[in-house]
């Protein structure tokens, strides 16, 4: 194993690629206001944008995870960003609907790796009793990105525009590059992230076994109930202010820095905790995730506000809500998982998250262009949460997945 300080530097190091992928993902949300409006693109429209990218991502993260399997992830990662920073930087040049949604299609294909890297990454150089608070920094990292593209965003809008603010947050992507290369280029790093070979005797599950199985389908269900929340805070969250509180569109990044910091908090704070109390060996942290799913269910609470601010504490409250149920779900089912299917099921677990918000948004948009507001989808977000969480607590899963045997090529 690697020593603690340099197994740690791996990890926060492949924590800052779910920064830049969240940076590059939302930078379109931040600037949905200016861009659907310049565009002439509807919020029902605008709903269908935000499924592109998700359906994408649904399809390519399980095909992915299979994919840096085989690969590892310290190469996978390296050829994911720069593709996917690439076509984040296109977005500068969209003249319509058409060849945006054909770009957010290309950016969910092209980050398709960037979860299942990440998870592969904590899981071979962390020890077991570390990896729920592992798990925790890395989904710290998408909420750094998106803290950092509200105001980093706004501000490149404010000087030069929304096409520059594309090109702008894409550069993020080309600056990670060189500091994974020069980390990972370490022997006893690489020995650690490079996939061993595969002895012809070893159980690797199909997708079809991985998929139906009852630790995998309790894994979704979690997922499930927390996707709908996150993603609408992410992507609706600056729509929201401008729609309700006439917020400018150059100040919405001053709002939006604080859920995606509650969400650091809360992965961070829940992943510890995980790592920390005891349980009896097997058992899931069934009292954490219940805490967490009050919290995300908070989200109820939006039609009170009276402020931006007020809003963002709810918003806020429910984002930490939300991803310490990401964190405890998924670091419950990966642990259970064999080495040579963790990212894989990562990726399986990521495009369960795409397939909720491919089902949400455009409900979502749908909802508020008939309403004009967001009420009654807040309400309805805050019930959503619930009776997944519910069923996750409750199922009783089997200590460890025990793939059947077949060869390397079955």
């Amino acid at each position: 194993m690697l020593s603690r300080p340099v197994a740690w530097a791996v990890v926060i190091v492949a924590m800052l690629t779910m920064t830049v992928s969240y940076i590059d993902r939302t930078t379109l949300a931040v600037l949905a206001p200016t861009v659907t409006k310049a565009l002439d693109i509807s919020d029902t429209g605008y709903g269908w944008l935000t499924s592109a990218f998700s359906l994408a991502y649904l399809v390519a993260t399980p095909i992915s995870g299979w994919w840096i399997d085989r690969v590892g992830a310290r190469r996978g990662l390296v050829y994911s960003v720069l593709v996917w920073s690439t076509v984040a930087a296109m977005h500068a040049i969209v003249p319509g609907f058409g060849m945006l949604f054909g770009l957010r299609i290309a950016l969910g294909i092209a980050e398709g790796p960037g979860f299942p890297g990440g998870a592969q990454t904590v899981y071979r150089v962390l020890p077991a009793r570390d990896r729920s608070r592992g798990f925790g920094v890395l989904f710290m990292g998408s909420s750094i990105g998106g803290m950092v593209a509200p105001p980093l965003a706004s501000l490149l809008f404010r000087n030069a525009g929304w096409r520059v603010a594309f090109l702008g947050t894409a550069i993020a992507g080309l600056a990670w590059i060189p500091l994974w290369i020069a980390l990972t280029s370490r022997r006893d790093v690489r020995a650690q992230l490079e996939p061993p070979p595969e002895p012809a005797t070893r159980a690797r599950p199909k997708f079809a076994e991985l998929v139906q199985h009852p630790l995998v389908v309790r894994g979704l269900v979690g997922v499930f109930a927390a996707a709908p929340v996150l993603g609408f805070i992410s992507a609706w969250g600056s729509k929201y202010l401008v729609k309700t509180f006439h917020t400018d569109q150059g100040d919405v990044g001053g709002y939006l820095w604080l859920p995606p910091l509650c969400l650091d908090a809360g992965a961070l704070l829940f992943g510890d905790l995980a790592s920390r109390l005891p349980r009896l060996p097997g058992a899931p942290p069934r009292l954490l995730y219940a805490i967490a799913m009050v919290l995300a269910s908070t989200i109820a609470l939006l039609p009170a506000v009276d402020t931006p601010w007020q809003a963002m504490a709810v918003m806020g409250a429910a984002m930490g809500g939300g991803g310490a149920l990401y964190t405890l779900c998924t670091a419950d089912l990966l642990s259970r998982m064999p080495a040579a299917s963790v990212s894989f099921a990562g990726g399986i677990l990521a495009g369960a998250q795409s397939l909720a918000l491919i089902i949400a948004n455009p409900i979502i948009g749908a909802a508020v262009d008939s309403q004009h507001d967001y009420r009654g989808v807040a309400l309805a977000l805050g019930a959503w949460a619930i009776p997944g969480s519910l069923i996750w607590i409750a199922w009783r899963p089997d200590v460890r997945f025990e793939p059947r045997v077949q060869s390397a090529g079955g």
